[in-house]
C-alpha cells in the first residue's frame, strides 16, 4: 500500500503542481507558515540562491527560506506542514553549503531550510579516553577542524573538500583517503539529533532509537534532518608527509593500492587519480613538491600516455621525524612506481586537509568555479575494476578529461551495513569519481552536452556488462531506478520512509518519493 502511494500518480502529481503553482496559490499556501512563533524567521529574499547548487544544472525555486535559530524552528515548521496533510504540496529540503550536484538540496515551491543559520549551540569538544565533538548539523568541517585542533584533536574521517556541512556529508557517507582505515564519516558518529518528517525531535544512537540512527546515516535526507551530531575524534598530528608517484601500468597501480589499504603498517591517507593526455605534469607539481631524484625527474616524459598517480600521506609530529622517514622509506620500497616520479613535500595537517580550497580560490579568481559540474561518482567491485579501466580510460576517455578523475580502493569491512548507504557486494571496492567542469556555451569536448554523453556511455557500459556498480551521491529520475540501486535494501528503505516521513515531505530533490496526494 505504501509502495503504491509513492510509486504511482506521477502524471496526476505533475498536473496538480501545474494547477496549484500560481503566484496567488503559493502565497496562500506559504502564508500560514508566517503565523508560526519562531526564534528565527522565514524569508522570501534571495530564493534564487536557494534554487542553485554546486552542480549548477538544476534550478528549482522554493516558496520560502527558513533561517532557523533553533532546532525548535525546524521541528515547528515540519510539524506544521505535516499537519496540513497530504493535500498540501509543501515539501522541505535542508540546505547546508549547497554543494549538491543534481538539485538534491532544492524544494520546488516548498521550504528550503538554511542549515547554516542554526546556531542554537556552539561546538563542544570533549577530551578524554574516547574524545568526541558535539556540533550543529549546519556547521562546516573546516570550522570543526580549526576548533578541534585547539585541543590537539581532529575527526578521524574526512572528505577531500572541507567546506561542507555535517548534515550534508552524513546524509551521504563522507569519504576521502582516510576511509580505507577509519571507514566513511558515517562510521565515525556516536549520536545524532534528528527532526523527522513528522516534526518530531529525536535523539538516536546505536543504543537509542537505533533504527532511526542507521536510517539517517547515508539516508539521503529521506528520514530526518540532522540538527546535531556527536563525532568521534582522535589525536591530531601537526605535520604530514605528502607523497605522489606515477604509474604507467594500471594493473601494477591497482595492486599497489590494494596492498597499502590491507597492510598493517601503512600510510594514513591513500588516494589515486587518472591522468589522461597531460604533459609537463611533474613540472606543474614541483612548485609544491620536491622530486627525490631531480635529474631523473627532469628527464621524465609522459609522451601523452595515460598515467596513474598514487597519492599518499603519512601523519607525524616533528619529534617523530626520523622514525616517520624510515616508515615512509620502507613502505615506498614495497611499491612499483616509476622511480623518477617520486615527489614529496611536508605541510601542516591543516593545510593538507584543506588542500582543495587552494584550488577553489584559484578557480574563483578565473571565474571558473560557478560553472556546471556534471560529476559522476561510482563504486566499482574490485574484481571488475580492470575491465572498467580498460574500457573507460583507454577507449571512452582516451583523448581527454574535463576535470580530475579520482580512483582508490575502500575496505567494505569499515562500512556498517545497518546504515542506508549502498555499496558493492565485495570486500574491496573502488571509488571512481569523474569531477568534470563544463564550460558554459561550449559545444566542444569541454561542453556540458559532450560530458553528459560520455557519462551516459560509461553508465551504459556498466549496465550492459553487469559490473555490479553502485553510484555514490546517486541520482536517478524514477523510482524503478532507485529500486535497482538499493536492491535488497529497498524494502527496508521504504519501511523506514513510512515510519519517519510518511507524507514524503523531506528531500524532494532526491526524486526517490513523491509527496502523497489524495485521489479525487
Amino acid at each position: 500500500m505504501f509502495l503504491g502511494c509513492f510509486a504511482a500518480r506521477q502524471n496526476p502529481y505533475s498536473i496538480y503542481l501545474s494547477i496549484i503553482h500560481t503566484t496567488s496559490d503559493l502565497e496562500s499556501i506559504c502564508s500560514s507558515l508566517k503565523t508560526l512563533n519562531l526564534d528565527g524567521h522565514f524569508s522570501s529574499d534571495n530564493v534564487y540562491h536557494a534554487a542553485r547548487d554546486f552542480g549548477n544544472r538544476y534550478h528549482s525555486l522554493p516558496c520560502v527560506i527558513l533561517r532557523p535559530e533553533s532546532v525548535s524552528d525546524i521541528a515547528k515548521t515540519i510539524k506544521h506542514i505535516f499537519h496540513m496533510g497530504a493535500s498540501s504540496i509543501l515539501t522541505v529540503a535542508a540546505r547546508g553549503h549547497g554543494h549538491s550536484l543534481q538539485g538534491q538540496s532544492q524544494a520546488h515551491g516548498g521550504v528550503v531550510i538554511n542549515m547554516q543559520s542554526l546556531r542554537e549551540q556552539e561546538m563542544q569538544v570533549h577530551a578524554g579516553e574516547l574524545p568526541f565533538l558535539d556540533v550543529s548539523g549546519g556547521e562546516l568541517f573546516i570550522n570543526i577542524l580549526h576548533e578541534t585542533l585547539k585541543y590537539g584533536l581532529a575527526p578521524k574521517s574526512w572528505t577531500d573538500y572541507l567546506h561542507l556541512t555535517v548534515g550534508g556529508t552524513l546524509s551521504n557517507a563522507g569519504i576521502s583517503g582516510q576511509a580505507f582505515r577509519h571507514g566513511p564519516q558515517i562510521s565515525n558518529v556516536y549520536q545524532l539529533q534528528v527532526v523527522t518528517g513528522k516534526g518530531e525531535v529525536m535523539n538516536c544512537s546505536e543504543k537509542q532509537n537505533a533504527d532511526l540512527f542507521y536510517s539517517v546515516l547515508g539516508g539521503l535526507g529521506q528520514f530526518g534532518i540532522i540538527t546535531r551530531a556527536r563525532i568521534a575524534l582522535e589525536p591530531a598530528p601537526k605535520m604530514v608527509k605528502w607523497i605522489r608517484v606515477l604509474y604507467s601500468n594500471f594493473l601494477i597501480f591497482s595492486e599497489d593500492q590494494e596492498y597499502l589499504i590491507s597492510a598493517e603498517t601503512t600510510f594514513d591517507y591513500i588516494e589515486g587519480f587518472v591522468i589522461i593526455n597531460k604533459t609537463g605534469l611533474l613540472n606543474n607539481w614541483r612548485s609544491s613538491f620536491n622530486p627525490q631524484d631531480p635529474v631523473q625527474a627532469s628527464r621524465f616524459n609522459s609522451d601523452g600516455k595515460t598515467l596513474y598517480c598514487l597519492e599518499m600521506a603519512k601523519n607525524f609530529n616533528p619529534d617523530e621525524n626520523d622514525i616517520t622517514n624510515q616508515e615512509v622509506e620502507n613502505l615506498l620500497s614495497q611499491l612499483r612506481y616509476i622511480p623518477s616520479t617520486l615527489l614529496l613535500t611536508e605541510v601542516s595537517y591543516l593545510n593538507f586537509l584543506d588542500r582543495v580550497h587552494v584550488s577553489e580560490t584559484k578557480l574563483r579568481l578565473k571565474g571558473l568555479w560557478e560553472v556546471p559540474h556534471p560529476w559522476l561518482n561510482l563504486l566499482i567491485p574490485r574484481t571488475r575494476i580492470h575491465e572498467f579501466a580498460e574500457q573507460v580510460f583507454s577507449n571512452i576517455l582516451r583523448d581527454s578529461s574535463n576535470g580530475p578523475i579520482l580512483i582508490y580502493p575502500l575496505n567494505k569491512s569499515k562500512w556498517d551495513n545497518r546504515t542506508s548507504a549502498v555499496t558493492p557486494e565485495e570486500d574491496i571496492f573502488y571509488l571512481v569519481a569523474f569531477l568534470s567542469s563544463a564550460m558554459p556555451a561550449s559545444t566542444g569536448t569541454d561542453g556540458l552536452e559532450h560530458i553528459l554523453n560520455q557519462q551516459k556511455i560509461i553508465l551504459n557500459f556498466c549496465e550492459t556488462t553487469h559490473l555490479g556498480v553502485k553510484q555514490y551521491l546517486p541520482h536517478y529520475t524514477n523510482q524503478e531506478e532507485w529500486r535497482t540501486h538499493f536492491g535488497p535494501q529497498w524494502e527496508i528503505f521504504v519501511r523506514r520512509k513510512s515510519a519517519y516521513d510518511p507524507l514524503a515531505i523531506l528531500a524532494p530533490g532526491q526524486k526517490i518519493f513523491q509527496k502523497a496526494i489524495p485521489f479525487s
